[in-house]
């Protein structure tokens, strides 16, 4: 299974100064994913940030109450960069799509969960305003993607009509501690875990995410990559043959925008046609974040409210 954080330069509005390699390489990676898993026949989730929905807007939004300053990129650094701000034609990419993707939601305007002035009224507000943008477009979003990772508000997720959401898996650590796991989960792919859908208090298909593709990066990588393959592609081998063998779900994660070169592509391919080969040879069983909550629910896909 695969989810992906989809939100061009809106995951980085309370930055000074933002990854713009990134963001910069954000719309290429996302037309190029696409394609992707078209080739090998694998769907998705996209977690879109509901902002990219539009075609245009007042750059104040005054129906959200968001932290001071949360929009102030879009008059500011990126106000003539409607292409990384909005992406109505990158969204309908995804739908046009050969396979059946999930079109899940990343919120509206990508307010973390745990920040300080985040509330249950805003939160209503920005999923209010998510849901509504999808609907206008024949989209009824069940799968969901917090920003930054930062569970919270499950209970607002239910009432707005979601069923599922991804997680914040096992905590990362800082500092050195951090690095010495990221190693050893490398030296050791055996580590990364399979997970098992549970249902939660209100209902919702709680989706833990096994390994996020773009987590070992730089000069670590690069001297590991000198010995074997790259780590990563070892890594989510290693998770979707033990999926492939019954042990449990494997869940991949990436932003698009993580997908900045040529070994952020040839990572991917290796991965994406790996999972093809274990479906065709040995049955693994692919699914959305979507398709987890119907099986897990027992119940029929809503894809659509029109």
């Amino acid at each position: 299974m695969f989810s992906l954080d989809a939100e061009l330069a809106w995951g980085f509005p309370d930055f000074d100064d933002p990854p713009m390699d990134r963001v910069d390489a954000s719309r290429d990676a996302w037309t190029w994913l696409v394609d992707l898993f078209d080739e090998y026949d694998v769907p998705a989730t996209w977690a879109v940030v509901g902002h990219l929905f539009l075609d245009d807007c007042d750059a104040r939004h005054a129906d959200l109450d968001a932290p001071d300053g949360w929009f102030a990129h879009e008059t500011g650094a990126l106000a003539s960069r409607h292409d990384v701000r909005f992406a109505p034609d990158l969204v309908a990419a995804v739908r046009n799509a050969d396979v059946d993707h999930d079109v899940g939601s990343h919120t509206f305007a990508h307010v973390p969960f745990d920040h300080p002035d985040v509330t249950s009224d805003l939160v209503d507000a920005d999923l209010a305003r998510a849901v509504a943008v999808a609907a206008d477009q024949g989209l009824a979003l069940e799968s969901f993607v917090f920003p930054r990772n930062a569970v919270g508000f499950r209970d607002r997720l239910a009432k707005h009509g979601f069923r599922t959401y991804r997680s914040a898996g096992t905590p990362g650590g800082t500092g050195l501690a951090r690095a010495a796991r990221k190693v050893a989960d490398v030296l050791d792919p055996g580590r990364v875990p399979l997970v098992e859908p549970r249902v939660d208090e209100y209902g919702l298909v709680d989706i833990p995410p096994s390994l996020f593709l773009f987590g070992f990066e730089g000069t670590p990588r690069d001297v590991l990559a000198t010995v074997w393959t790259d780590p990563i592609v070892r890594q989510a081998a290693d998770a979707i043959d033990r999926a492939a063998d019954g042990d449990g779900v494997c869940h991949l994660w990436l932003h698009p925008n993580n997908v900045v070169d040529d070994a952020g592509r040839a990572r991917l391919e290796a991965i994406v046609a790996h999972v093809a080969r274990r479906r065709d040879e040995d049955g693994l069983l692919v699914e959305t974040m979507r398709d987890v909550a119907d099986r897990v629910l027992g119940t029929e896909p809503t894809a659509t409210v029109a």
